[in-house]
């Protein structure tokens, strides 16, 4: 069976990352997010694929190429925004690529395993409806879509993000399909949405008026993740590291203490006193240390400096990336080429002990994460003594001043500094009036 992905977004909700990539590059775990995707597409006995691509797609298609590399044929289309946007639209540019044939389609920004892909094509294959929509029951849907099912299995109602009382299904539709080609008959009928897109499932909802088969299949025996924020990246980190075995490549000075599942790479060097606690994984041409702690579920990419007495926890460093000495980055995601200067506190945990809260289109929404340090884009500059406040997001190639406070979003490049008043000579030192006698 044929795949196509959509993969043409901007990804606003993944700025700062997507300001300078497509959010499907964004690395996690040594490997961009599509291609864990078309890994396990692969390992499901999927080969045939179509990537419909528009923002930043020259990064996306000179790393892919072909797909031969991963044994795979890739093909590209380019969606033209003029025609109108929405899922709708971006599946109707598969037309040509899928012919006569069924077809599974996947959301770019889904993270999937490969018995998930299995277990969808078992059930298309026993059943041949016209289409099947895989779901997965939540606790609260009003991010997505749910469905409404008969006793039998069949859709009969797509509710999108439901407001209280609106449906009793609790289904929701994760963003995974398999149409036959009736589907495009599907879109060409469908009427813009009340914000002015031809959303897909508004067209399969044409399909079960029509009285078509359209199915479920419950992927609870599975593993699914909406990547739908910058903050959802550290799920997904976390998830591939399970993945990550022992492999020394590089250099080991004495006195370093390494344990469980640690990879690191070539020409790295560790330095006498690093710690690091697996999995973590370290990319070629580093130099870590001394003295520094790496925790679980660490990524450090390649070219990357973490010097003395650093800790860095449960986070993602891109490639060329400094962190300089007396640092702690915790629980954040720090892009490429950035410099943290000395004593530079990226904090993940609000005084409060509430969820950290992002923010996503203009309004502040919580992130269901307990700890969530700082998202900070590509090649930005940070000054000596900097605190960092959980959930903030630093935007590409800005520049921070030192000593300063960081709680509120930085936009892409930003200048950020502080001016100190200096008061000379011991006539002008102010007197706490609130000082104990």
């Amino acid at each position: 069976m044929k795949a196509v992905l959509l993969v043409a977004g901007l990804g606003k909700r993944f700025y700062p990352f997507s300001h300078t990539r497509s959010k499907h590059m964004i690395p996690v775990a040594g490997r961009p997010l599509l291609e864990h995707t078309l890994r396990e597409l692969k390992e499901a006995g999927i080969e045939e694929i179509l990537l419909v691509v528009n923002y930043k797609r020259e990064i996306l298609m000179d790393y892919f190429e072909d797909g031969s590399a991963l044994g795979l044929d890739i093909q590209y289309v380019k969606q033209d925004f003029s025609l109108g946007k929405g899922t709708g639209i971006a599946t109707s540019f598969a037309r040509e690529f899928v012919g006569d044939d069924s077809f599974l389609l996947t959301y770019g920004d889904l993270q999937y395993d490969a018995a998930t892909i299995k277990g969808i094509l078992k059930q298309y294959n026993e059943e041949n409806p016209d289409a099947l929509l895989a779901l997965l029951e939540i606790d609260d849907p009003s991010r997505y879509g749910v469905i409404e099912l008969d006793d039998s299995g069949k859709a009969q109602r797509i509710v999108e993000k439901p407001k209280p009382g609106e449906s009793d299904s609790k289904l929701t539709n994760v963003g995974i399909y398999i149409f036959k080609p009736i589907i495009f008959d599907a879109i060409d009928n469908t009427g813009l949405s009340p914000r002015g897109e031809i959303e897909l499932t508004d067209s399969i909802q044409i399909l079960i008026d029509d009285g078509r088969t359209v199915i479920g299949h419950d992927i609870k025996d599975g593993w699914w993740r909406d990547i739908g924020r910058a903050s959802d990246l550290l799920y997904a980190n976390k998830h591939y590291f399970s993945k990550i075995k022992k492999k020394i490549l590089g250099t080991i000075e004495p006195n370093v203490h390494i344990k469980g599942d640690v990879f690191i790479g070539e020409n790295t060097l560790v330095r006498s006193g690093v710690y690091i606690q697996g999995p973590v994984f370290i990319g070629n041409d580093c130099d870590i240390g001394p003295n520094t702690y790496l925790r679980p579920n660490t990524f450090i990419g390649n070219r990357c400096r973490v010097g003395n007495a650093c800790e860095v926890k449960a986070s993602i460093i891109m490639n060329g990336t400094k962190i300089s000495h007396l640092s702690y980055v915790g629980d954040s995601v720090i892009g490429e080429n950035v410099n943290f200067g000395a004593a530079t506190i990226a904090a993940n945990l609000r005084l409060d002990k509430k969820d950290v809260e992002i923010l996503d289109n203009g309004r502040r929404v919580s992130t269901g994460m307990r700890k969530l340090g700082v998202l900070c884009g590509d090649n930005v500059n940070v000054g000596c003594n900097v605190n960092l406040e959980p959930g903030v997001s630093v935007g590409a190639n800005t520049i921070i001043g030192p000593n300063i406070v960081i709680s509120e979003d930085i936009e892409p490049n930003s200048l950020v500094y502080m001016n100190q008043e200096v008061l000379r000579g011991f006539k002008t030192v102010k007197k706490r009036e609130d000082a104990p006698n």
